[in-house]
């Protein structure tokens, strides 16, 4: 079940923040209730923050199976700037766990607490956090640097679905989480 926001206590070295989709042809997609855009923004801030306090980011991106060439658009967004010792990892599924080889990648660097954010919330997002819960992480869901395909949707899986699996928080509690307690 979820922790209350005000307890959310974070080991930047024990922590990933996995920004999920943040490519140009989805970033451009038409989403609610922010647009890809502003989550990009939120999302780069956020990676900024972590790499500032040692902890790991996890850019993932899609690729369609059984195509030569992917669609124009499909690479990271520039905007993510990936900095020596980020990771990047390409999925061929709705979420980032299947087959790509990112609960390794976690293990390995002792991760304990997986933060999700990216595009779209009810789709990579969701699927990430109910795998990254199975796996034994604690995920916590930056509700405010992700957006949905359908404002609806994203608020339903805000509000229902992620309380369910780990701890929902905005940007600000998050970078607040990761910095030393004075």
């Amino acid at each position: 079940m979820s922790a209350d926001v005000t307890t959310l206590e974070l080991e930047p070295r024990r922590t990933a923040l996995v920004l999920i989709d943040l490519m140009p042809r989805i970033v451009a997609l038409e989403t609610a209730p922010l647009s890809g855009p502003e989550v990009l923004e939120r999302c780069v801030a956020l990676a900024k923050a972590t790499r500032s306090v040692g902890g790991l980011v996890v850019n993932v991106r899609v690729e369609r199976p059984g195509v030569d060439v992917q669609p124009e658009g499909s690479g990271l967004a520039p905007e993510l700037d990936p900095q020596p010792g980020d990771v990047e990892i390409v999925k061929h599924t709705v979420g980032a766990f299947h087959q790509t080889g990112l609960d390794d990648v976690l293990r390995s660097r002792d991760i304990e607490t997986v933060v999700l954010g990216g595009i779209a919330t009810n789709f990579g997002v969701e699927s990430t956090g109910r795998a990254a819960d199975e796996h034994g992480y604690t995920a916590v869901f930056v509700t405010d640097a992700m957006t949905g395909l359908n404002g609806a949707a994203h608020d339903f899986a805000v509000s229902y679905i992620f309380p369910r699996f780990g701890t929902i928080c905005t940007g600000t509690e998050y970078i607040a989480a990761l910095s030393p307690q004075q």
